[in-house]
């Protein structure tokens, strides 16, 4: 099969140049907020700060733009703290700060729009999920009026000339809803706001997508965009074809990786995204990581010379997490040199409980790990060590430096951070890293990981092994190169390289002209 010769735009940018010329005139958006009011046990306000992830990065961004982010506010006291526009600014302290501006959705919004269409429907689909992809029913409604209303805050926000920068599946309308309030409803092109938008989970096959519900609608909403990115280039091949099958009149060129349509041109294009490398490592070396790691081996009985491997997720069917302990059973079946030599912890939180399939999906997950620990467990050892307790982000950064490897394991993923967040953790004498080849994150450090397929059980406890047995100067090796990669292509890397895609992007009759970096 003829493959697209899609490329990752790895654009050098001066970012302070880049975020000083975007100023104000930069409005993101996406469904969670990096900031969350809630009341505390004695009543007064409290504030729940981005821990991790997209919220954590793109929160350092704004705070030198000083710009607008558009969410939802879900928290108990949200609409305590905002002024008559429904806008708070955050951070609460200190003296870089902008414009966190919320819109409410009520029960009914939240239930369609959030767990009927966004993750009943889009997320299992595009994880190629099919047999847990339900009915949109009466939900698309809520879908497509939530959307409306990001769409007319971030008309109202921003204004001719600003980046409008939207993100993930829960937003798939918003860009075409942005375009009818801001060029007209006649489909004028003359050029007006920038729209980018990062898609932060996988874009299926076209065979997969195919079963999607109003699929021609996402389409159409989402090529409202100037840009739209997802992590590596197979989704943008995938999106390419999709919309080449899905949608009647748009015309695709596959090498240029180009949609136009309705007389607009969107450039396809693939950023991997990173993480806050500098602070995990400043967080993973912090006196709390380390008297974290003592405490937790001591309260969970793990003997100081176990060795440690571990898994962080949350508990979502897409993250292989049962597949994952099956192959720790088979380890430790076939190679029971590793009885009371190894103990795995998996940290799980809680997602979603109130989908059937999640809920039925962590019922799986504790049945597999008691079924490990009876069957391998003994008087001073127990195989798995299993908590869904909070951790902070400097105690989870311990834990990853304390482990000799992570395994990151996904059926389905976007990118993963976890794996490039433990990777950050490392200190000179690094762990090894198991990574799933399903997952985006192996794209680009697949080379220098265990490399596993979730589903092969025997190829994945042979990897488990690999893992273990490997010597001290190839794990140095891998560890070494991991590390450079994830600090050259951190969260600010990440933040440069989508900017300065969206700056070299020339627009001539409404389209884009030009390849970011060519």
């Amino acid at each position: 099969m003829e493959r697209t010769h899609l490329r990752v735009d790895r654009v050098e940018t001066d970012l302070d140049r880049v975020l000083a010329t975007a100023g104000d005139d930069l409005v993101v958006a996406s469904n969670r907020q990096p900031y969350r009011h809630d009341y505390g046990d004695d009543g007064d306000v409290t504030v729940d700060r981005p821990a991790g992830g997209l919220t954590a990065g793109l929160d350092a961004v704004m705070r030198r733009v000083s710009g607008t982010w558009i969410a939802w506010g879900d928290g108990d006291a949200d609409a305590t703290v905002v002024d008559e526009d429904d806008r708070v600014t955050v951070p609460p302290d200190g003296d870089d700060t902008y414009t966190l501006q919320r819109l409410w959705l009520d029960d009914a919004e939240v239930e369609g729009y959030y767990y009927g269409v966004s993750n009943r429907v889009l997320w299992p689909l595009c994880h190629a999920a099919l047999g847990t992809v339900e009915s949109c029913g009466d939900a698309w409604a809520d879908y497509r009026r939530v959307n409306d209303q990001f769409a007319a805050e971030l008309a109202a926000a921003s204004e001719p000339g600003d980046l409008v920068w939207l993100h993930d599946y829960h937003l798939a309308l918003a860009p075409q809803q942005v375009r009818e309030r801001t060029d007209g409803a006649s489909g004028d092109s003359t050029p007006n706001r920038t729209l980018a938008h990062t898609w932060h989970i996988p874009w299926p096959s076209w065979d997969s997508f195919r079963a999607c519900p109003h699929r021609e609608e996402i389409l159409d909403g989402l090529l409202g965009n100037d840009v739209l990115l997802f992590h590596v280039p197979r989704y943008c091949e995938n999106f390419l074809r999709c919309a080449e099958r899905g949608l009647s009149g748009a015309e695709v060129d596959r090498e240029a990786g180009t949609v136009t349509h309705r007389g607009r041109t969107t450039a396809v294009r693939a950023a991997p995204m990173g993480v806050p490398a500098d602070r995990i490592r400043e967080q993973a070396g912090s006196m709390e990581a380390t008297g974290f790691c003592a405490a937790f081996r001591k309260n969970r009985g793990i003997d100081r010379d176990t060795r440690l491997a571990v898994g962080v997720d949350r508990l979502d069917y897409t993250k292989g997490i049962v597949e994952r302990l099956e192959a720790f059973e088979r380890l430790f079946a076939e190679r029971p040199r590793w009885l009371g030599e190894v103990t795995f912890v998996q940290v799980g939180t809680e997602s979603r409980s109130s989908i059937d399939a999640y809920r039925r999906y962590q019922e799986r997950v504790e049945a597999a790990v008691e079924r490990v620990n009876d069957r391998f467990a003994t008087d001073d050892w127990q195989p798995v060590v299993y908590t869904t307790d909070m951790i902070s982000n400097e105690g989870l950064a311990g834990l990853y430096r304390e482990a000799d490897l992570a395994v990151v394991s996904p059926i389905r993923d976007g990118m993963n951070l976890v794996a490039q967040e433990f990777v950050a953790a490392q200190d000179d004498d690094p762990g090894v890293l198991v990574l799933s080849d399903q997952a985006g994150a192996h794209d680009v450090l697949g080379e220098w990981t265990v490399s596993v397929r979730p589903h092969d059980t025997v190829w994945f406890a042979d990897a488990l092994d690999e893992a273990l047995s490997m010597d001290e100067r190839e794990r140095r090796r891998r560890g070494n190169a991991l590390a450079d990669y994830v600090t050259d292509n951190d969260i600010e890397s990440w933040v440069g390289t989508v900017l300065g895609t969206v700056a070299g992007l020339g627009h001539a009759d409404g389209g884009v002209t030009t390849r970011a970096g060519d």
